[in-house]
């Protein structure tokens, strides 16, 4: 979406108006409300980086232009303010993760170590359902606790886009090892990958 910079630069002072307003015509100390108009000035300034950082591309600026103004690498920049193209399409990529994708991932490490094995495999995508049975994903998780001990805990998942999939990335803890569960999902919240990975290799 292209970002209009003059309206970006109206609607902060807008927002920085209304701040400094309500911090003159309030009596007492509203930490909510000045919170608030906190946060929509911050979403106002960033929409202003954002159409500053189009304009620069436009104009012919680089990724590495913009990433060393940032004081981030060419890749950070450009994953956050970059429009990916979907070479098979030339359309523009979806690059927003499948809300609860999080959640989805820690059921299935919950599954995982409680073996409810057939709630995993009965949410798999067909090509799942023809590569990994219940019973050789339930011999792979026994490898794991064989070679690792008992299943400790998780860590909180990072989710990310990635093409058609969402990948989550979980830390696992066993008594004497770490690894990391990588599941996708598909948008239709079915699984497309799963994957547990002994910490080094991740």
């Amino acid at each position: 979406m292209q970002i209009n910079l003059t309206q970006a630069m109206q609607e902060l002072k807008r927002h920085a108006d209304a701040f400094l307003a309500a911090r003159v015509l309030t009596d007492t100390d509203d930490f909510a409300g000045a919170i608030g108009h906190s946060l929509r000035i911050q979403v106002a300034a960033e929409d202003i980086l954002r159409a500053v950082v189009q304009q620069s591309r436009e104009r012919g600026a680089t990724w590495q232009a913009i990433g060393d103004a940032l004081g981030v690498s060419r890749q950070a920049a450009f994953q956050r303010y970059g429009k990916p193209i979907d070479p098979r399409t030339g359309e523009l990529m979806n690059i927003t993760p499948l809300s609860g994708a999080a959640e989805l991932a820690r059921s299935v490490v919950q599954d995982l170590a409680t073996g409810r094995w057939e709630h995993i495999t009965e949410r798999f995508d067909p090509a799942m359902r023809d590569g990994l049975s219940e019973e050789a994903l339930a011999a792979a998780w026994t490898q794991i606790v064989g070679l690792s001990g008992e299943f400790e805990g998780h860590g909180e998942p990072v989710v990310s886009r990635a093409s058609d999939v969402t990948v989550t990335t979980t830390p696992l803890s066993m008594e004497a090892g770490d690894y990391t569960a990588r599941i996708a999902f598909r948008d239709d919240r079915t699984i497309a990958g799963l994957h547990i990975l002994p910490e080094q290799t991740t």
